[in-house]
């Protein structure tokens, strides 16, 4: 049967391997996919303050991208990992990034915010429909190895994709324009989105087409009507936001190190 191939957004005919209809939707389902990491790192991460964007603070010698490329680019299982950067991007040429060698590709294509910067990367990367993409956050330096196999593990064969989560453990509660509490909110089934998440490449693309506001690419799926699977995670992959994040993503950077 008829497949496809994308090019400059693009879907052209192929014909070496199939595809299946699901729910109004055209899912493609190959054995024979190849697996690719993309990282939107376009954004100045102003929350964290500083001069420099939140990607390039320093985070155990390193600059905070770093960590998250390291664990990527060591999965045997990823074909290459795509760096989405802002366009006019200064500070990229300024560090060494020869230990990740060709497997590390940078993209110069970023855009406004998250989705397009994704979309973009999509485009140029030129990936078949059929390629599993996970995005992950330049912001999430303490991604493991064992949390990275776990979600490819757990979504290779799956008819949609999914994230990585954690289930809420917080109690919530809903306050209104001063800051008052006027709610509790039930906390049965919610889960805290985290990152890599996983989706094949042309469905990532129609999605994330059809949904240019959301803020992960989950959501875009989703507005689709398809059901991402939650694959459970834990909360050192947490995404550092503020200040006193990287102190604590340091301190768990160096037990990994020395093995605690």
């Amino acid at each position: 049967m008829a497949s496809f191939i994308i090019r400059g957004g693009v879907c052209h005919a192929r014909q070496d391997y199939r595809w299946r209809k699901f729910p109004g939707l055209f899912l493609y389902n190959s054995p024979m996919s190849d697996l690719f990491a993309l990282v939107p790192a376009a954004g100045s991460g102003s929350r964290c303050g500083g001069e420099l964007p939140k990607q390039y603070m320093p985070l155990a010698g390193k600059p905070m991208i770093h960590h998250a490329l390291a664990t990527l680019c060591a999965s045997d299982e990823l074909n290459a990992v795509f760096v989405v950067l802002a366009p006019d991007d200064g500070l990229w040429h300024r560090h060494d990034w020869s230990a990740f060698g060709e497997k590390l590709q940078p993209l110069f294509c970023g855009g406004r915010t998250r989705a397009e910067s994704v979309l973009n990367g999509l485009l140029v990367s030129e990936l078949e429909p059929d390629d599993w993409v996970l995005v992950h956050d330049a912001a999430r330096p303490c991604l493991s190895r064992a949390q990275l196999a776990r979600l490819i593990g757990e979504l290779r064969d799956d008819e949609v994709g999914g994230i990585l989560a954690v289930p809420v453990a917080d109690t919530l509660k809903r306050a209104d324009s001063a800051g008052s509490i006027v709610g509790t909110e039930s906390r049965e089934g919610l889960w805290q989105a985290q990152t890599p998440q996983m989706f094949r490449a042309g469905l990532l693309l129609r999605a994330l087409q059809q949904a240019k506001s959301v803020t992960d690419e989950a959501s875009a799926v989703e507005a689709l009507g398809l059901e991402p699977k939650l694959v459970e995670s834990d909360s050192s992959n947490f995404k550092v936001t503020y200040v006193q994040d990287l102190r604590l993503a340091e301190l768990l950077l160096q037990n990994r190190r020395d093995g605690l």
